[in-house]
């Protein structure tokens, strides 16, 4: 018979096991039946073999009641439909009169009105704007050459297409996530077929006007002195490789909350990446738990690291069908901290207001949530959901009291990563990158999109005004004004329809 101490290990492996399994099965309920996002497996014969998993569980666990309070949160008033379209231009006012009225007018007056309204839609038309220049020649001076104005320089040289039409393909390609294959389909209902291939083309070319902001957004955000930064694997078609197959690239984002955000395209996720991406940064930088930003700070003195309470919370949040009352506790503390800053954006703490009070307030409200996390620990299997939770937040313990001692930081990463979310809608559309040199294209782009939604400004009217207006200036000129924190919209513009069809 095998000793007592192999027995011990033996049932510890098995039970180690066996939380890691009841762990992926509550995230494949997850991902089958609360997001729907697997696409592979059956639902109804996973459902039966989840469902025997969770009667079995039933049977042998112990009945707890928990209690809890938790505050409802306030929805938001729904505009009534008047209100909703009170913004869109009457194009047309159709009069109804009665028949009895028009039969007989002279025997009615007119002694009030009822007013309804219905939302229609003009369908994207393509159209020529037509150049005319006129030429001239001196009466008196035979021998003089013509006169004739300069041609207009546009951002295409030689080609066709506008700012306005540069600007819609890219707004339907980066916002509306609309592939060019598919926008080449549809533009045959527009009056004209555009090629893909062309479409192409004038992607590059607007990224290259473009290049000059994003530089200047990008070295504005190595100046600001705090940035948050996240990084998103997006799937790249290499000519290296073999035919028809792809490989993972990486979008690297940087954002600092209420500026720019400027997106990186990177072949991979090693660290080196992230060295060349904040080289000459000083100041704090904060991320997730990902091992190359902790590195970066080690590696550089004037870099303060501090991490994001939104993914320890998340893994706990995840982990609370395990043990409920200990998941919420903890998850209740966070929660309280949030509070806590929710009320200070209100009442409009400076930066050394609220560093003073994160200090005083949160110190004594994070020694014991360390304490039962560790005590939590020791108590659970290490490869359970609430054990990973609890290293995790261990783990990122120094990063994410570092909030502390700093004022202007957000607790967590979400801004950047909302800031992400737009590339991974738009993957699911178009899938890969069809060229590794395209990415850093993508990135310029995204760049320039989501920022302008973050100052307020209409991607749209912002690229088409910035595309007229680069071409007319000198090679080196200051962009100081069409950047989109400082660009102003044009007086008089007239808002293109939807590209959505």
């Amino acid at each position: 018979m095998p000793p007592a101490e192999v027995l011990y290990a033996e049932n510890q492996a098995l039970k180690a096991e066996l939380a890691q399994r009841d762990a992926l099965i509550g995230w494949l309920q997850k991902q089958v039946f609360g997001g729907g996002k697997s696409e592979k497996l059956d639902p109804s014969q996973l459902k039966l073999k989840l469902l025997d998993q969770q009667k079995l569980i039933e049977q042998t666990a112990t009945p707890e009641t928990i209690s809890y309070e938790r505050r409802r949160a306030s929805r938001e008033r729904v505009p009534l439909r008047a209100e909703a379209f009170a913004h869109l231009p009457v194009k047309e006012t159709v009069v109804i009169e009665p028949e009895e009225v028009l039969a007989a007018p002279n025997q009615f007056e007119r002694i009030g009105e009822q007013r309804s309204f219905e939302v229609d839609v003009v369908p994207p038309k393509l159209f020529k704007r037509e150049f005319v220049l006129p030429k001239y020649r001196a009466k008196n001076q035979a021998d003089r050459a013509p006169v004739v104005a300069p041609a207009q320089v546009r951002p295409v040289e030689g080609g066709y297409a506008s700012a306005g039409l540069l600007a819609w393909v890219l707004i339907s390609k980066y916002l509306d996530h609309a592939p060019l294959y598919r926008l080449e389909k549809m533009s045959g209902r527009w009056g004209a077929r555009l090629p893909r291939q062309s479409m192409v083309e004038w992607v590059r070319i607007a990224s290259d006007w473009l290049e000059p902001i994003y530089t200047r957004m990008h070295r504005g955000l190595l100046e600001s002195g705090y940035v948050q930064v996240d990084e998103t694997p997006v799937r790249c078609h290499d000519p290296d490789q073999k035919r028809g197959k792809t490989k993972d690239g990486w979008l690297w984002v940087m954002n600092r909350p209420g500026g720019d955000v400027v997106f990186d395209w990177r072949l991979s996720r090693q660290h080196g990446e992230l060295t060349s991406l904040v080289e000459g940064f000083a100041g704090v930088l904060q991320s997730d738990g990902y091992g190359a930003y902790a590195a970066y700070a080690a590696a550089h003195p004037e870099v303060r690291w501090v991490g994001c309470w939104a993914h320890a919370r998340r893994k706990f949040f995840e982990a609370q069908g395990e043990n409920p009352r200990v998941a919420q506790w903890i998850l209740r503390s966070i929660a309280w901290m949030y509070h806590q800053e929710k009320h200070w954006d209100e009442t409009g703490l400076d930066t050394s207001q609220r560093q003073q009070r994160r200090e005083r307030d949160f110190t004594r409200r994070l020694y014991w949530l360390r304490v039962v996390v560790a005590r939590v620990r020791e108590q659970v299997l290490p490869q359970s959901g609430l054990g990973k939770a609890c290293a995790y937040l261990l783990g990122q313990w120094a990063p994410l009291c570092e909030h502390l001692r700093h004022g202007e930081t957000r607790l967590d990463n979400n801004l950047v990563e909302n800031a992400i979310r737009p590339s991974a809608l738009g993957k699911k559309n178009w899938l890969f990158v069809g060229h590794p040199d395209a990415g850093q294209r993508s990135a310029i782009i995204y760049s320039l999109v989501i920022s302008c939604q973050r100052h307020g400004h209409d991607p749209l009217i912002y690229l088409r005004d910035v595309l007229t207006r680069l071409p007319q200036r000198q090679p080196g000129a200051d962009i100081t004004d069409l950047l989109p924190a400082n660009w102003k919209p044009p007086v008089e513009v007239e808002r293109p329809t939807s590209s959505q069809s």
